[in-house]
């Protein structure tokens, strides 16, 4: 038995908010601690722009990244197959430092 829990990093788009929800749930259910996105803003927000800016957004996709490391598995929700351009850096990023990658739907 392991000296700890399990510990997976959520990767996706931010607009799947419910969807990564659902799997930071059942992971936590299943007795895994879960790193995932803290920050929530969608396109379709009207004002998202002026919520966040440039140098939030690099220093979030910074910090994601350290989740990563902190992690033994990533896991990418991605509904439909749909995997964006910040999505695709986590996932090139996880594969070069060894991490075990799986995805909630094919693509």
């Amino acid at each position: 038995m392991p000296d700890r829990p399990e510990i997976v990093c959520i990767c996706g788009s931010t607009r799947f908010v419910d969807e990564m929800s659902a799997a930071n749930r059942d992971l936590t259910f299943a007795g895994v601690i879960v790193v995932a996105p803290g920050v929530f803003l969608r396109a379709e927000d009207h004002e998202a722009d002026e919520l966040i800016t440039n140098e939030q957004k690099a220093a979030l996709d910074a910090l994601h990244l350290r989740k990563i490391d902190l992690a033994d598995r990533v896991l990418v929700v991605n509904p439909g197959g749909y995997i964006g351009e910040s999505t695709s850096r986590e996932i090139a990023y996880a594969h070069a430092t060894g991490k075990p990658i799986s995805f909630t739907d094919p693509f």
